[in-house]
């Protein structure tokens, strides 16, 4: 089977950036003498995780080649904005915005550029780069595979970018998808996790689970060897992310938007795009529930399977059985989806996830029931008791047979 399936809806990316303009529309003050005041007078505001988000995003739009990132400090709540130069208009539009400004030497059109030089002349099976906005650079990262020649590979092409451009280190483990383990779905031989039930454009049910899950088998079931309850319907995996839509079969499947962590159900009542700071929670059938925070976005990871980029990087723990497993905050909101990473649940290491927002842009599919009719399914015996629910498992063979497939 080819490793990225070609989807069957058309991939839609419009609503939030129009949205982050508009916003951004409505902030921007009118440049006059009063502007020392205004700075005078804003103050920073104690915001939460998902709000940090979106005044990000709007302060990107707004500031153009100035804008350096920016990232949660979540024990002051508040926004700390990146600003390139010493323009007092910008520091004027990032206090009213009720951000923090902190002037920095890289601009975020600077990190882009680095992060495509590292593409051309280092993309290497079990390296990975993210953008860290604490540290103004980007985060490199090689796992215990990369020595050598293509150890100096990637230590001279760091180098090449120039000094604070980029930190490396090394890890410990091997950069590979969460495979094993865990009871969950299953299809063509491989275990995985469900991440989200979602809804589609259509009003069908369905859930997100990872991509190379997707790629590995089309049919899908709730116990091992069991009649199949759902189909893949859109699969991308390596390239511009990990994830895939699958719908359920019987379109009367109740499909509630919620994570069961073992103790309770957490209720899933949105996506939310994830700020680098942000505390964040993972449940996964291998390791149960462990939390931990974002630590850069945007990330590109070489697996052995091929190069996936735009995910979110964290200091979660993670370990095979993991994978596809869902990623969310405290207060309900979907943040991502368990893609692989390095590392365990002992020793630490690096996890990353698909963030759920550009998978439900993707696939044409909003969190949650949407209104769909109730019936028997997943959420009422079926794959939540066995853990695939919100719970999610781990590919068991999953990342192989993408590989193989």
């Amino acid at each position: 089977m080819s490793h990225k399936r070609v989807p069957k809806r058309k991939i839609v990316f419009a609503g939030a950036g129009v949205a982050a303009v508009a916003a951004a529309a409505i902030l921007l003050p009118n440049a006059n003498a009063s502007q020392d005041d205004k700075t005078e007078a804003a103050q920073p505001k104690k915001v939460d995780a998902a709000s940090a988000a979106d005044i990000a995003a709007q302060l990107a739009s707004q500031l153009g080649e100035a804008f350096g990132g920016a990232y949660y400090d979540k024990d002051k709540q508040q926004v700390i904005v990146n600003v390139v130069g010493d323009n007092n208009n910008v520091n004027v539009e990032v206090k009213s915005a009720g951000a923090v400004a902190r002037s920095v030497d890289n601009s975020t059109k600077a990190l882009q550029t680095a992060a495509k030089t590292l593409k051309t002349k280092a993309t290497i099976p079990g390296t990975a780069w993210s953008v860290d906005p604490k540290t103004n650079e980007l985060r490199v990262t090689a796992d215990s595979t990369v020595t050598g020649a293509k150890w100096d590979t990637l230590e001279s092409t760091v180098k090449s970018l120039g000094d604070g451009m980029a930190t490396l280190k090394k890890s410990t483990g091997e950069f590979k998808p969460f495979v094993a383990g865990g009871d969950a779905i299953f299809g063509g031989g491989a275990r995985c996790s469900l991440g989200f039930n979602v809804t589609t454009d259509s009003g069908a049910p369905a859930f997100l689970t990872a991509g190379h899950c997707g790629v590995a088998a089309e049919q899908w079931s709730d116990s091992q060897n069991g009649a199949p309850i759902g189909t893949v319907q859109d699969a991308t995996f390596p390239g511009d992310g990990d994830f895939a839509l699958v719908t359920y079969d019987d379109a009367n499947t109740q499909a509630p938007s919620a994570v069961n962590t073992g103790d309770q159900n957490v209720d899933i009542v949105g996506a939310a795009e994830a700020a680098v700071g942000q505390q964040v929670q993972r449940m996964g059938s291998t390791t149960g529930l462990n939390d931990g925070s974002v630590t850069g976005l945007d990330a590109t990871v070489n697996y052995p399977e091929g190069t996936v980029s735009g995910l979110i990087q964290t200091d979660v723990c993670a370990e095979p059985g993991d994978s596809g497993g869902p990623l969310f905050s405290a207060d309900g909101n979907a943040i991502g989806l368990t893609s692989g990473g390095s590392g365990d649940c002992t020793s630490g290491g690096e996890t990353f996830f698909q963030p759920v927002t550009t998978a439900l842009e993707a696939v044409g599919a909003q969190i949650g029931d949407g209104g769909a009719a109730g019936g028997g399914g997943a959420a009422d015996g079926g794959a939540a008791d066995d853990g695939a629910g919100a719970d999610g498992a781990g590919a068991d063979g999953a990342g192989g047979a993408a590989e193989n497939g």
